[in-house]
């Protein structure tokens, strides 16, 4: 049966579809939808505004007979414009957008839309890109069912305080090292990134100190 959808929802893609139509793949809090924007490309389309990349958008969705869902409505709610203006931000962003593409095929979570507005928040708003980076793999991670291990060691040891550790691919977790990178302080900000918001982490003082080795733990154990 015939049956609307309205909820909140960020493009992920936009392909261009026949002579003025696009179809538009949406994050939404119950995970990813496709829908055809009919007319969008053309110059008064009523639509087209609410379609634009790094933005969250009030849409409402038809899901007829047929397998593609029609976009009805679209009206934008917050646009983070700041980041078209920086090229490494703009990056980093579609970076965001393409690896949700791809994590929302096989897990629908709310969580996953509201770590993509995170993350797009926290680069409008000028944090800096390698804190929101590590936030937004770890959690994705997180979400995904791939959680770095913050607890025990490759032994099944808990992490100690006075001990260094470095990552272990073929463990997946610490290894305790005298030469690691990754030390109690790194350890205990890995664990308030994973269950603080994002505007909370960037509050703690001299985390930058922190990122490099985080940055590159979270890059080796995201899900690509």
């Amino acid at each position: 049966m015939p049956s609307d959808l309205r909820t909140k929802a960020i493009v992920l893609r936009r392909t261009n579809y026949g002579e003025s139509d696009r179809i538009i793949n949406f994050l939404t809090p119950d995970g990813k939808i496709s829908a055809l924007a009919r007319g969008v490309r053309k110059e008064k389309s009523r639509l087209a505004g609410g379609i634009e990349l790094f933005s969250v958008a009030d849409v409402v969705i038809h899901q007829g007979r047929s397998n593609l869902a029609t976009l009805t409505s679209a009206k934008m709610l917050q646009f983070f414009s700041n980041i078209l203006t920086d090229i490494a931000r703009l990056e980093l962003a579609s970076n965001f957008l393409r690896r949700l593409e791809r994590l929302s095929e096989h897990v629908s979570s709310p969580d996953y839309f509201q770590t993509l507005v995170e993350v797009l928040s926290g680069l409008n708003d000028a944090l800096p890109s390698a804190l929101v980076e590590t936030w937004g793999l770890l959690n994705l991670s997180r979400i995904s069912g791939d959680e770095l291990n913050l607890a025990y060691d490759t032994k099944g040891n808990k992490l100690e305080p006075n001990f260094y550790y470095r990552w272990e691919a073929s463990e997946s977790a610490l290894c305790p090292d005298a030469r690691g990178n990754i030390s109690a302080k790194e350890i205990k900000f890995a664990r308030l990134l994973l269950s603080h918001h994002l505007a909370t982490a960037a509050k703690v003082d001299g985390y930058e100190s922190l990122l490099p080795p985080l940055l590159a733990l979270a890059k080796l154990t995201s899900r690509r």
